[in-house]
């Protein structure tokens, strides 16, 4: 077998982080504690966050729709070929995670989902084939899942290029990607990828016009009118591919920006549109000729209408939560990657557990919980601070923007400084929980109350 040098560092690094930052899976058939957490979901974000959590010694109950098969969500139902279009070290949903691979494919991935299901025991812990249609609290605060009988819980988770991927794979002579909107593709580069992500601002600046520039001159080359003339590179999330240019200068795909107007007996009318012209707007109209069509469309987006209602209120509705993810009228509730809009980073990285262990913060520590007052006007000031971003303060953001969300979060406020370490990494969870302990008995002592969300 040939030796990789890098290979075997990224190993390295990956068996030296599984070591600091995983969570110590719990024995078989543990009794765990509170707080109970209910899971939505075995998709990535649901098996990673109740890893996280019975890793941390909480209880943990998952609902999934579907059957076992259903295990890894949207990657348990994508064709073989399909894989990770950014480097694999920007996509470690869970530290116990090991790939062997820079661009793993979907089989690898949800080979990673499956066992660390099994590694922490959530086998005994998912309930398949319930389809979660509400929830709502008791008196008590307590959250129900559907009805009683599933008990009480205490909080609350194909583009265009994959599909020229697959026919690639397939062997096609030839493939016609109609593309109805513009879109910046970046390189299958990590470092590329992680620069562009440090854009603390998650919104277009004065300088967007220095990556987008340099895109156009050393990756697009002479495929720049392919490039987006007015969208910025900081307002949507862009498609991440080296190939497809290769294709395209091999002459064995070509990228059509136009509308759809129908179909034929030969293949698709299509309304070719200019570089700058709007969607619907005036073209050459004539049939693209194929054997086959791939509708290219995307996943639709999971429903959150079993929510209760108070939390679409505007202007206070999802993506426009705390942290993004946390209703200000209900701070135990976690919608951990569900009201994601657009970003350059990923869905699938270290944020799934730091989210979850700021839910569990939030639970057990009265101190260090946000009432509903604060969390709106946190969301108000981050409003205000992207008040000419070209997109909505929540529709786009950049991984160095969500840091510095959680870095705020927990600087901003005294009682959350102990729990540091853990939110941000997952170290030293006893501490902090002590100090809760010793806080309430000095609350209790001067006669405070416990508040209960």
């Amino acid at each position: 077998m040939e030796f990789h040098p890098l290979l075997y560092l990224y190993n390295l690094i990956q068996w030296f982080l599984d070591k600091l930052l995983s969570p110590t899976p719990p024995p078989p058939y543990a009794s765990l504690s509170r707080p109970r957490i209910a899971v939505i979901g075995t998709g990535l974000t649901g098996v990673s966050s109740a890893a996280h959590c019975v890793g941390h010694g909480f209880d943990v109950t998952i609902f999934e729709a579907g059957g076992e098969k259903s295990l890894g969500g949207i990657w348990s139902q994508v064709n073989n070929t399909s894989g990770l279009q950014i480097h694999s070290i920007m996509y470690r949903f869970h530290p116990s995670v090991r790939w062997s691979s820079g661009y793993p494919d979907r089989q690898q991935i949800v080979s990673q989902i499956r066992e660390l299901w099994k590694r922490y025991g959530l086998k005994e812990r998912t309930k398949f084939h319930t389809r979660v249609a509400k929830v709502y609290q008791d008196k008590q605060g307590r959250w129900t899942i559907n009805d009683p009988s599933n008990g009480r819980f205490d909080g609350g988770g194909a583009s265009a290029v994959e599909a020229l991927e697959f026919v690639t794979h397939t062997g096609a002579s030839s493939t016609s990607v109609l593309a109805r909107s513009d879109k910046w593709i970046i390189p299958r580069n990590a470092f590329v990828d992680v620069l562009l992500a440090f854009n603390i601002f998650g919104q277009e600046t004065v300088f967007s016009w220095i990556p987008e520039t340099f895109l156009r001159k050393f990756f697009y080359r002479d495929l720049s009118d392919l490039a987006p003339q007015s969208e910025g590179l900081f307002t949507e999330t862009p498609m991440v591919n080296s190939d497809i240019f290769h294709q395209i200068r091999a002459g064995k795909a070509e990228w059509l920006r136009g509308d759809i107007i129908g179909f034929t007996e030969i293949g698709i009318k299509f309304n070719h549109r200019a570089k700058g012209v709007p969607k619907n707007g005036p073209g050459r109209e004539s049939v693209v000729e194929g054997d086959m069509v791939i509708m290219a469309t995307g996943f639709q987006r999971p429903s959150l209408s079993f929510l209760p209602d108070e939390v679409f209120t505007e202007p206070y509705q999802p993506p426009n939560w705390y942290l993004q993810c946390f209703p200000p009228e209900h701070v135990s509730i976690c919608a951990n990657n569900c009201t994601y809009v657009n970003a350059i980073g990923t869905v699938g990285n270290y944020h799934v557990g730091i989210y979850t262990r700021f839910l569990l913060m939030f639970l057990v520590d009265p101190l260090a919980r946000p009432n509903e007052y604060w969390m709106k006007r946190w969301i108000d000031m981050t409003k205000t601070l992207k008040e000419f971003a070209p997109t909505g303060a929540f529709d786009f953001f950049t991984y160095s923007e969500l840091i510095y969300w959680f870095v705020f979060c927990i600087a901003i406020n005294p009682f959350r400084w102990k729990w540091g370490i853990f939110v941000l990494f997952g170290i030293g969870q006893a501490v902090p929980l002590n100090v809760v302990k010793k806080e309430n008995q000095l609350r209790n002592g001067l006669g405070m109350r416990k508040r209960v969300t």
